[in-house]
Formats: structure tokens, sequence, C-alpha cells
């Protein structure tokens, strides 16, 4: 270990490309050692004031979880082999780490001391709340041997999600289907056409091009979708579907084993804390207040939303049977049945929506609706933070007074084999009043945010065209950035995301979408990548009236997926690696106007819950979804038409929801914005679910 090593540069920005995996191990075991023996001072004299005791604890864990937070960063955007190796060696060690911080005994005493200091500093009230959960929740209170097994526990279970989430994308990048005749590809848009030829040169032939091939049909986001909803060959149709949702589900990749690991230490974890189910866990850390009020919502959701489904698999299925396909629709032909009824009854046409979303056209309005609504800039700052890719962007934040307040990298397109799927927020830097590192401003360091999407990258030498599902999903993020980088607490503990119960985290990125359906926003946003010519208004008036189509069958989907995750963590006890796969398919059976596959094994791959952050949560999507649609109710009665009024309502929520972290409980801060507490009609109406099907 030299000074050298880039995840030792702890006063600045790391150099994420001068990081290598003979980096990691040394600057790991150093930071460490380090923390290790802050810990041991800390727990030998734990400050009295409580105030101090909570900067002490925040310094703690900063440098180790910086540089560790950098190289898990890049596990997930840069991933290869050797970077595995290296994250695997340190990994152990890092969680006995913070599972022995968890379990401190004397920090435990010195918080709950704290405690009784505490009254009447709310802010102060709900930090140390919030910590004594959190070490409860890391086994502090459990007698020396069931300590060490929680902590041996804990140990396999961060070893179990890493090997998910890196079979899941080993089993992703493996399937390759390359095609030579090119009626086989009748329906697939030119663009997509583009990917595959770059696909297929990316295995080795050279000659590729969209017209004449070969072309090469992948898993990867920007593929997989087009593919299912518009190729013609139904055969095609059933091979992709198939490969999607049987990956990771057999041979060297095989997650079955993995999920029944996981999920019998899971319950093993919550018996040792004294719960019936690792279920209960999740929710003791959650806004909702028991598992029945969660099974409650998605009743309610799943009553709503079948009538329309329903329907609108009977009118999908009447289009299929005009091309010759008899009785039930089967998993491979919804998607694709579902894009010809929106273009028969909304005459709409995503993939060609494509060409008035290039990617600047986008970031421009999604920029300027910032700057209308809370009073921020964003400003273009690429160069003045070192990138792991060419293709990321970093951004200043700053208000109207001209004064730089928070950053972000931008990290917008996929990288195949390297980068995983999906889309998410991550915090570089939070705001803090006292730590070093990053962006430093009148005495505080500034919050940094990366947002991380998968849109295809440009082609040829054009700009990125994205679909209006993709648009939706960058404002998704950025409503998590904005959640981040806006706050105004100082502690890092509750700044920005911190401390804010996992089921109300979604509220801000799901409250972002509903600007892609405002008009005034959807003009800003929009362009035709050659002419610059706005989205016509007839165009735009479907896209409107697309808000709410197949909305049954969506919301059904992810109801199916809550309600799967909540079924397996609680009370649910898998014998062999199949069962859990059983139960799966039996859910999307009982809820689905289309049964599963027989070879259906999604589950595999569902790392959300078995590699993220949702086991026992992923109905958080929905239960924000209510927050974020009442939150947007409260802007629609404000007269949106109102640049005062829209400006009341905006700050209102910027200085409600964004900017006071998890300093109080979201239930406190959501009365605070709206001034009651949430109704889940509200996001019933704005999916259409209360209208007849």
């Amino acid at each position: 270990m030299t000074e050298t090593n880039p995840l030792l540069n702890l006063d600045g920005f790391i150099d994420y490309a001068a990081v290598t995996p003979e980096a990691i191990q040394p600057a790991i075991e150093s930071l460490l050692q380090i923390t290790k023996d802050q810990l041991a001072a800390l727990e030998s004299a734990p400050p009295s004031d409580p105030w101090n005791l909570i900067k002490s604890l925040e310094e703690l864990g900063e440098m180790l979880g910086r540089s560790w937070g950098a190289v898990s960063h890049l596990m997930s955007v840069c991933n290869a082999p050797e970077l595995r190796e290296a994250h695997a060696a340190v990994q152990p060690q890092v969680v006995a780490f913070f599972s022995s911080l968890s379990q401190s005994q004397p920090i435990y005493n010195a918080l709950k001391s704290a405690r009784s200091l505490s009254q009447g500093d709310p802010e102060l009230e709900r930090i140390l709340d919030t910590e004594l959960n959190d070490f409860i929740h890391g086994g502090v209170a459990l007698p020396d041997e069931q300590r060490s097994r929680f902590s041996a526990i804990r140990q396999e279970l961060a070893k179990l999600s890493t090997s998910f989430a890196n079979n899941h994308l080993d089993s992703t990048k493996a399937w390759r289907k390359t095609i030579n005749d090119k009626s086989l590809l009748a329906g697939l848009p030119e663009r997509v056409l583009g990917m595959l030829a770059h696909n297929a040169m990316e295995d080795g032939h050279e000659e590729a091009n969209a017209e004449n091939g070969p072309w090469t049909v992948s898993l990867d986001a920007p593929v997989l979708m087009p593919v299912l909803q518009h190729a013609q060959n139904r055969e095609l149709r059933q091979q992709v579907q198939q490969a999607y949702v049987t990956r990771a589900s057999e041979g060297e990749c095989n997650n079955k084993p993995l999920i029944r690991q996981i999920l019998i230490l899971r319950q093993e974890l919550a018996e040792l804390l004294g719960f019936k189910t690792y279920a209960e866990v999740s929710v003791d850390k959650k806004m909702a207040p028991s598992v029945d009020a969660i099974e409650s919502l998605l009743d309610d959701l799943v009553a709503a939303a079948t009538p329309k489904a329903k329907a609108d698999i009977e009118r999908m299925k009447a289009l299929a049977a005009a091309d010759g396909i008899e009785g039930n629709l089967r998993s491979w032909d919804t998607a694709f049945y579902a894009e010809r009824l929106r273009e028969r009854e909304l005459k709409l046409n995503e993939e060609a929506l494509r060409a008035y979303f290039p990617q600047q056209r986008v970031l421009d309005g999604l920029f300027a609706l910032l700057t209308e609504v809370f009073d921020i800039k964003v400003v273009a700052a690429d160069g003045q933070a070192p990138v792991w890719h060419p293709d990321v962007r970093f951004f200043h934040i700053h208000n109207m007074q001209n004064e730089v307040i928070a950053a972000f990298y931008l990290d917008a397109h996929a990288r195949p084999g390297q980068k995983r799927a999906g889309a998410w927020m991550n915090g570089i830097f939070s705001r803090s009043n006292h730590l070093p590192g990053g962006i430093q401003h009148n005495g505080k360091r500034l919050p940094v945010a990366v947002l991380v999407t998968n849109i295809a990258p440009p082609a040829d030498g054009t700009e990125s065209l994205l679909s209006f599902r993709e648009v939706e999903t960058l404002f998704h993020e950025c409503g998590h950035g904005l959640q981040h980088m806006l706050t105004t607490i100082d502690c890092s503990m509750t700044a920005g995301i911190g401390k804010i119960e996992w089921d109300a985290v979604e509220l801000p990125s799901q409250f972002m979408e509903q600007w892609c359906y405002h008009p005034p926003c959807l003009r800003s946003i929009s362009g035709h990548h050659e002419t610059g010519e706005p989205l016509p208004e007839a165009e735009m008036e479907r896209l409107l009236q697309a808000r709410t189509f197949n909305q049954g069958m969506l919301t059904l989907r992810q109801c199916s997926l809550a309600r799967m995750d909540l079924r397996l963590h609680h009370g649910f006890h898998p014998e062999s690696d199949e069962d859990a796969i059983a139960l799966q398919r039996q859910i999307s059976t009982d809820l689905l106007p289309i049964a599963p596959e027989a070879y259906d094994n999604f589950l595999c791959g569902f790392s959300h819950i078995f590699a993220g952050g949702y086991s026992a949560g992923y109905y958080s999507y929905k239960w924000a979804e209510v927050l974020s649609a009442d939150a947007w109710s409260a802007f629609e009665e404000a007269d949106l038409s109102n640049p005062k009024e829209l400006t009341k309502i905006g700050h209102k929520f910027r200085d409600t929801i964004l900017a006071l972290g998890g300093s109080q409980h979201p239930m406190d801060v959501f009365v605070s914005f709206r001034g009651r507490e949430p109704q889940a009609q509200a996001l019933i109406n704005l999916l259409g679910l209360n209208q007849a099907a």
C-alpha cells in the first residue's frame, strides 16, 4: 500500500478509474484497522453529550464506508472477474466489522444514556431511537453464543447475496442468439436491428450491420423489451421470454439453492431477534404498521386492478385471434399484444415516440422543470470530478444565488456484462457540518449523488433516443437524487434518505414520474431529434391517455411480486430448492390473468429481494406509490397552470419531503406537507382503476 492508493484519497473524490483490483485489499484492510482503533477508543470513553456522541459515530465509519462504498459501486457499474475476486477477499472482514459495531455493548449503553438526556430535541430523539433500534436489529441484546451465531449468519447472507447477484449478471450475459435470416426479425424497429448488429460485432462478426446482419439477441433490457413488444415471430418471443425467466436457474449459475439458504438464514436471524418471521423484522423498521396492513393494501389494489386486467386481456385475445392464435394467450404474447392494443385503441406507437425524446432534450427539459418548481439550477461540471467511464457526466446544483449546494453523477448508458441492469441512485457524499471530503462550502460538506440508468448508448453517431418508459425512469431516479441533494439536515445519519423508512423512500421518485404526464413539462422534454419539432398535440393527447393503459395488468404484476416477497419471508419454510419456485408460480397463478409457464423460474433473477435492499420490502413500491399519488394530488389541487401557486406548493414539497430527510418519521413529514395522512384512493384514481373496465 502506498499513498497513491486511490481508495485512500479521503480528502476529495476517489479516482474511480484509477482503482485497480490490487489496490482494494490493502486499502480496505488499512482502513479497517484504523476504524477498529477508533471504535476501541470510542468504547473506552464515549462522549457524554448526546450530539457529540452522534458526531463521533458519524466519523467512526466515514473513511471505511466511503472506500468500501466505492468498491461496491464499481461492482455495479464496472463488474469484472478480477474486481469480484478482490471484493470477495475483503467482504467478510468488512461485514464482520460492521456486525461487531452493531453489537458493541459500550456504544449501545452510551446511546441509551444519551437518549435519557435528549428530551426536547425531536431530531436528536429521532436519531437516537433509530440508532438504538438498529443496534437491537444488529444483535446487541443477544447472549454471547447467540450473538456469535447472529454474526455468522450476517456474514453468510452477505456472501450469498453477492453470489446471487453475480450469477444473475453472468447468466444474463451468457445467453445470446445470433440470427442470420432478417425475416425472423420482422416487426423490430431499425433502431433495435442496429443494437442487435452491434451485439453481433461484439461477438466477433465484424461485418455485422443493421441492414444485412447478422443480428444477436441478448437479454439486456434495451434489447429484451423491444423484442418482446415488437417481434412478430412468436417462436422468437417465446425463446427470449423463456431465457429471461430461467436466468440463473441451472448449471454453475443456479440460484435456487442460494434462495433456499437465504430464506432459511433470514428466518433463523428473525428468531434470534425474537420475531416470528423475517417479514416482521423488516416491518419493525418500516412505515407500514404491520404485515396485515400491507396485505390489506395489496388486497385493495388487486381488487381494483383485476377487472381492468381481465378486460384488457380479452381485447388482446381478440387481436391474437385475428393473427390465428386461438385460446388463451401465453406469457410471451402479453407485451406484444399490449403494444398492438395500444396502437389500435390509442393510435400510439411507443417506439416511434423515441424520435421525440433525444437524451439531451429530455435532460434540458428536466433541469428546466427543477428550476421552475424547486428554485435550483443544474449546471454541467464535466471534468470537475473523476469518473469511472468516459460516458459518465457530472453536474453541480446551484441555488438561485448561484451558490453550489450539491452535485451528482449521471451514468445513463447500458454496458452489457459490466453494469448491472435496472436503475438506481446512490449517495457518494452525505451532507454534513463536520465530515471531510467531497465539496466543502461554508463549513459544510455538500451532498453528492450518482444517478444510474440503462438506456441504449448512441449508435452510429446519433444521440440516444429514449422510450417514454426510460424518460419516466430518469425522472424517477432524479426524485431519489433530489431527496439526497436538497436535504437541509446537517447530520449525515439523517440527511437525505438517511434513516428514512424503506417503504417511504420511493415517495419523491414516484412523485417525479408524474411530471412526465404534465403537458407543459412534456412539451419541454420533447423535440424531434432531427428537426427539433415539438411532440404533436395529437400524440401528446394519446400519450396522456396512455397513462392508465394496461394499468390493471401492471398493478397486478407489482402486487404479485410484493405478495411473493412477503409470503416467502412470513411463515414460509422451504424444504427443497424448488419450494420457493412453487410458491412463486402459485401466487402468479392466483393473481395474474395469464398463468406462468411450467419452466418459469423468475425468482432466480429477483435481485431486489435476494441481492438488494428490498427483502420483505418489495411492497414498498406500492406503499410509497400511495404517498406519491396523494402528494401529486396536492399539486393538482394547487392549480399547476398558475406559476405562483406552482412555486408555492413546490417550495412546500421541497421544504418538507425533500429537505427533512430522516430527521422526522415519514408520516409526520407527509402530514406536514399534505395536512393529513395519505389516502389510497388517490392512487386508484390516478391509475384509472376506479373507471369501468
